[in-house]
């Protein structure tokens, strides 16, 4: 796994030509209690300071578009890319066949999903809160893909940790009704809360799809605040960025 201040880059065996990275909260401008690389225009920080901060992203990773930002509302639509994208898409995943476009999900606890496929002709960027992953939203990438799943390679970015993800009830039975394996996913608290596991809830839903080349996932960012925002840590806080694109072989 490489890391420095501001970026992770995933490691697996993605073909040449698939580039990924997943940003820290370390090495932008924003001031507490955005500090200091967020990403988000939508969580009240200065507008000017998340410019900064994405000509920096721009610039440090030397991007070839601008990346394809979306208003995420925890669902399952999907965009496939043709083009640079000059205004925010709304939905929760993307996908690109072509090269030069940025797939990009904007995250503080949800789970970040980057996939490729083996022949670099394929690429998503899946935002997977509970929701969205419940709901299917990377059974429905996985499809819009258009290739083979066995072919697939997938990385689980910055999430709330297993020890640190309480829910209801009503959120351990809504997976369960969909899979009982889901049950393995979920430690009881009390009568009424329990321990979600995301990471190993998504490699479920991976595995059932054909997806087994499955990597990443041991980060907390409900516990690591050196590195990660957190919303449910936080409450006003800013947002990390995972990010994947096909480079250009000129």
């Amino acid at each position: 796994m490489g890391l420095n201040s501001s970026f992770i880059t995933p490691d697996w065996p993605a073909p040449e030509g698939v580039r990924a990275v997943s940003t820290t909260r370390q090495g932008g401008n924003s001031q507490p209690p955005f500090a200091t690389f967020n990403l988000a225009t939508h969580v009240a920080d200065d507008p000017q300071q998340v410019a900064e901060n994405r000509d920096y992203l721009q610039q440090q990773l030397n991007l070839p578009s601008s990346p394809a930002w979306m208003n995420q509302v925890h669902g399952i639509e999907l965009h496939t890319l043709v083009e640079p994208q000059l205004t925010p898409l709304n939905g929760d995943g993307v996908v690109s066949h072509k090269a030069g476009l940025v797939c990009a999900v904007m995250t503080a606890d949800c789970l970040p999903v980057l996939l490729c496929d083996r022949s670099g002709q394929a690429v998503a960027a899946v935002h997977a809160g509970w929701r969205g992953l419940c709901s299917g939203i990377i059974e429905r990438t996985i499809q819009q893909m258009q290739r083979p799943s066995e072919q697939l390679l997938a990385w689980l970015g910055p999430a709330i940790g297993p020890d640190a993800f309480q829910v209801g009830a009503e959120v351990r039975d809504r997976f369960i009704a969909h899979n009982p394996v889901a049950e393995k996913a979920f430690v009881r608290q009390d009568e009424s809360h329990w321990l979600a596991d995301l990471y190993q809830l998504a490699r479920q839903r991976l595995l059932s799809q054909g997806v087994s080349a499955i990597y990443g996932g041991q980060y907390c960012t409900f516990q690591q605040n050196d590195l990660f925002f957190s919303y449910r840590r936080e409450g006003k806080t800013g947002r990390m960025a995972s990010l994947i694109w096909l480079q250009s072989s000129q």
